[in-house]
């Protein structure tokens, strides 16, 4: 059997050690022929190609970035949506290769293109990875730890630097439509408020939990997600340009909050946008063995011919999951997960 590996999307911690155990296990266990494109789609459009085995895979489970490569490149022309989509080309490419079927490592955008493909017939297997842990059908996605254990670290520095002037000091992370980072990483440093995009706050609100800290005699740590919106506004703050998909770049949130704050409160206030620091650098123990076992149970479910599924977390064990069940969903931070943690706020 003949495997096409490719990672669509932005870049996760773990990725590397997801594409090591879905080799180790495929082709040195099940005697797959397995092959990885580089830069996601854009190798397979341009037959740029790696042939995995255990020799092209040693030494990169501790590995930040990934080995392939990544890209927001499109796998065909037409829309996602449209139910005479036209994959002939697609095939025919398919075919080019001599593959039974494909292994994508990915986030919301990828799962998605692994349920169309699947509706369609294309034998494919989905592997979740997300820093933002946004992904329907996994309990975690690999990445996400790293992020949050990188987040928190900035938490714990940004406290003392803020406790040493008496400044508010806000911290910026990635999240654009899901706020598990700062909910997580504000957990876990100790964060005095946390604004993530699914609930929106006024800022009355915001500077009330800052006066309050001010007035024990701390420094306030807000923990802000990029897809906050205050109340009363309709857009997240972006910046200039587009990004992969065609949206709106996100960023900046915590710079638009930091004078606002100050304003209102009199406290001086610093904002800090941690960016792409949460995707870079050595993967968790937690998200080296996530990722390791969500490839190795891909390969599994390819050797039993479960395609059209996604390897997903429940509890301690690795499930597959049907990909139509959870493509093109949002896992979004519950009410219930909130109101915990706001009700100590300030």
């Amino acid at each position: 059997m003949r495997i096409g590996v490719l990672c669509s999307g932005g870049d996760s911690p773990g990725m590397n050690a997801a594409i090591r155990g879905a080799v180790l296990r495929g082709v040195d266990v099940h005697g797959f022929e397995m092959i990885g494109f580089m830069d996601g789609w854009r190798g397979f459009h341009e037959n740029d190609v790696v042939q995995l085995d255990r020799r092209a895979v040693r030494g990169i489970a501790p590995l930040g970035g990934v080995m392939l490569g990544t890209s927001r490149v499109a796998p065909f022309t037409g829309k996602f949506g449209d139910p005479n989509l036209d994959l002939s080309d697609f095939r025919a490419r398919m075919s080019d290769y001599e593959l039974d079927g494909f292994m994508l490592i990915g986030g919301n955008g990828t799962q998605t293109v692994a349920g169309i493909l699947a509706s369609h017939g294309v034998n494919v297997v989905g592997v979740p990875k997300t820093i933002d842990n946004d992904l329907v059908g996994t309990d975690y996605s690999f990445g996400f730890d790293t992020a949050v254990s990188i987040a928190t670290e900035a938490i714990d520095r940004l406290r003392t630097t803020g406790e040493s002037h008496r400044r508010c000091m806000i911290l910026e992370v990635m999240g654009r439509d899901a706020g598990w980072i700062a909910l997580h990483a504000g957990m876990a440093g100790g964060a005095h408020a946390m604004l993530l995009p699914e609930f929106s706050v006024s800022l009355a609100q915001v500077a009330e939990w800052v006066h309050s800290v001010h007035n024990r005699g701390r420094a306030s740590l807000v923990v802000v997600a990029e897809g906050f919106k205050l109340q009363g506004e309709d857009q997240a703050v972006t910046r200039e340009g587009l990004d992969g998909f065609g949206r709106p770049r996100l960023g900046g949130v915590a710079e638009a909050l930091a004078p606002l704050i100050e304003e209102h409160t009199g406290i001086e206030t610093r904002a800090t946008v941690l960016g792409h620091v949460q995707r870079g650098g050595t993967p968790t123990a937690f998200d080296r063995v996530l990722a390791t076992r969500t490839g190795i149970a891909a390969a599994d479910a390819i050797l039993q011919g479960q395609w059209g599924m996604l390897a997903g977390l429940r509890g301690d064990r690795i499930e597959m999951r049907e990909l139509d069940a959870v493509a093109g969903k949002l896992k979004q931070v519950p009410a219930e997960r909130y109101e915990e943690v706001r009700l100590s706020f300030g």
